[in-house]
């Protein structure tokens, strides 16, 4: 374990927005980090998304310690090899099931016994990603929420067949990296997704309908419900793409009242995602 309480090595699978975030909060803590990409140009990416995002914290004067410091904490890799000797390992690749099933099972390859393996899934069931693996009561979900850095809370997913000491682990070691662990059973969108995205879906349907614009309407729920983003502009920062694939996924398990509305589907289909496209039910100058 690091000084903080948190795994002394992480490793992180994928270093896109959302595994960029984790590895960031865990360098903080004091963990030293390995990020696996596909490739050795997607690595370097990822490395250099992790340092800006650190000289961030640097910067606004949350962390005393060095920049150089901090960098020299985090590797980045293209082989699963690299994860050898995490005693943590979080998958963080697209809300794709096959993509997460492959992800998992590379690392469960390389990994040692007595390591953790997690998924950062936002709706796929923990229970439906663990028959892939050989050693189930060693896996769990820790939902991160983007943006990483900023957000407050982790849920901690529990599986049928999470070794019951895992929870506590798990939420100690959120606990660590100064964010608020939730533990819910795996279900269907978990908590977290299945109340956000049926808020979301509601407020596109009403976009569509012209009951207001998408400023009106998270103004309503900001200042009427003090939520601190409406849920367009989340859906924004959360990517369309990533939201519409959520939906679909509760449909299949819940129902109609998860249906994606059909101004959802042709949004993605133009390529207006949100933040990261610069462009979805609002403007982004910073993707």
């Amino acid at each position: 374990m690091s000084a903080a309480g948190t795994p002394e090595v992480v490793g992180v699978i994928g270093g896109g927005r959302m595994g960029a975030g984790i590895a960031h909060a865990f360098v903080l803590a004091g963990s030293r980090i390995v990020v696996l990409e596909r490739d050795r140009d997607a690595a370097d990416a990822a490395g250099a998304r992790i340092e800006r995002s650190l000289g961030a914290s640097v910067d606004r004067g949350a962390t005393a310690v060095p920049l150089r410091d901090l960098r020299a904490s985090v590797s980045t890799a293209s082989d699963s090899a690299s994860l050898a000797d995490a005693d943590l390992v979080i998958e963080a690749v697209p809300e794709d099931r096959a993509l997460k099933i492959d992800a998992l099972r590379r690392a469960a390859s390389v990994i040692g016994s007595g390591a953790t393996l997690a998924t950062n899934t936002s709706s796929i069931s923990i229970d439906d990603l663990a028959e892939s693996l050989d050693r189930p009561e060693d896996f769990l979900g820790l939902h991160f929420f983007n943006p990483v850095p900023a957000s407050s809370l982790v849920e901690v997913v529990i599986g049928t067949r999470t070794a019951p000491s895992l929870r506590e682990a798990a939420a100690s070691w959120v606990r660590a990296l100064g964010k608020t662990p939730v533990l819910v059973r795996d279900s269907p969108g978990f908590a977290s997704s299945r109340l956000g995205v049926a808020l979301a879906l509601e407020a596109i349907r009403m976009v569509e309908e012209g009951v207001a614009d998408a400023a009106a309407i998270d103004a309503a729920m900001e200042l009427g419900y003090r939520h601190p983003t409406g849920p367009l502009r989340t859906t924004d920062i959360v990517g369309l793409d990533v939201r519409l694939g959520i939906a679909e996924e509760l449909a299949a398990a819940l129902g109609p009242r998860f249906d994606p509305p059909p101004l959802l589907r042709q949004m993605v289909a133009e390529g207006r995602l949100g933040r990261k496209s610069g462009s979805g039910f609002y403007e982004w100058s910073d993707s």
